[in-house]
């Protein structure tokens, strides 16, 4: 574990660095309260500066929100209009804004307290999400922020209609806030014989919970995260599933085969910098390749695999358009059918998203397959 060293009140202080995408441990730290204005923070931090925080915590995300605008800002030429050049630029865009912000850093103590004026209390959440600690360690504000968000997600839930009630997401795992895949799921054809099933790549257990919902007796619900497992395993507890439904990992199959076998992966080919990527972002598009080349071994004689999946990752020129079909050839698998459905999140119908022209096209998919 990284440490951090800085320079208070002429005296020299240490602590752990934390960091959940694997950001190395600033090397020039300096204090910071609420007489730095945005404009110098700004500078500082372009010049090599991290800034711990002392000030007023409400200022403080203040200072945040006021950085995020100086990083947004675009320069004056003209924007492309290819939407995979928009989606890149859209990336480089946000990557600049998380490092600019990821440079104002707050201390927590050795209970997960945050010592500053006015903040709330954060020991819970943080101790959910980092565990309890040894000693103080420093963390983004940024990041703080994201974990007390996640804190109050996982307290209230989220409302699933398909499902009739809610899911308690856990921090670093992919919410269900995207109805439609979770419908499709709903309204598939499920044969009343079916008795097992796979769930890979749970997540928050949704879809592991819908297939209890309807009826089927045994599911085994697989992912990679560990925090995703727990998550899985509590939603399971708290909507009395948890005599049908089974989390484990953190192989993406598990042993044997089953009747149905559900997997929902990342949408776009990428490199997730989090957990909480993961649950977008598929490096090389690994999970999805597993998928389609293990679905024939772990399927019953007559079992049937459903894949769900968006088209955003065409739309948007990151994979080509038949390669799912040839991928899916490949593996030895025939499609037996598809449902489709269109998008109703809110980013759907927002002009002002740069990638609105992909988004209001996107089509999502669940691929019904069975071996060849």
């Amino acid at each position: 574990m990284s440490t951090i060293a800085w320079t208070e009140d002429n005296n020299r202080f240490h602590a752990d660095w934390h960091s959940e995408n694997g950001t190395p441990a600033p090397k020039t730290v300096t204090v910071a309260d609420d007489t730095l204005s945005a404009d110098h923070a700004f500078r500082r931090i372009r010049a090599g500066e991290s800034l711990l925080w002392r000030g007023d915590y409400h200022n403080g995300r203040q200072l945040l929100q006021a950085l995020g605008r100086r990083a947004d800002r675009r320069p004056a030429k003209q924007a492309p209009t290819d939407l995979g050049a928009l989606y890149q630029r859209e990336r480089a865009r946000k990557r600049t804004r998380a490092g600019v912000l990821g440079k104002v850093l707050i201390c927590l103590d050795a209970a997960n307290e945050l010592d500053l004026r006015r903040a709330p209390d954060v020991r819970a959440a943080c101790t959910a999400a980092y565990g309890r600690a040894d000693g103080a360690r420093i963390v983004t504000f940024a990041e703080l922020l994201g974990v007390l968000g996640a804190q109050r997600w996982h307290e209230q839930g989220i409302q699933v209609p398909a499902l009739g009630a809610r899911i308690h997401p856990g921090y670093g795992v992919f919410a269900p806030t995207r109805g439609e895949y979770v419908d499709l799921v709903a309204d598939a054809p499920l044969d009343p014989e079916v008795r097992t099933a796979f769930d890979l790549g749970t997540g928050t257990g949704v879809l592991a919970v819908l297939l209890a919902q309807r009826g089927v007796s045994e599911i085994v619900a697989t992912d990679i995260n560990p925090r995703a497992l727990r998550c899985a395993a509590d939603n399971a507890q708290r909507l009395g599933w948890s005599d049908r439904i089974a989390v484990t990992g953190p192989a993406l199959y598990p042993p044997g085969r089953a009747d149905l076998v559900v997997c929902n992966p990342p949408w776009l080919p990428g490199d997730p910098t989090s957990d909480l990527e993961r649950g977008v972002y598929d490096r090389d598009q690994s999970m999805l390749r597993e998928f389609a080349h293990g679905l024939r071994a772990h399927l019953t004689p007559h079992g049937e695999g459903w894949l769900v999946l968006s088209d955003l990752a065409e739309l948007l020129g990151l994979r080509p358009p038949e390669e799912i079909a040839r991928l899916l050839d490949d593996a030895g698998l025939h499609v037996m059918g598809k449902l489709t459905t269109r998008p109703r999140h809110p980013r759907a119908s927002d002009r002002d998203d740069p990638l609105a022209a992909a988004r209001t096209a996107e089509t999502t998919t669940l691929w019904r397959l069975r071996a060849r």
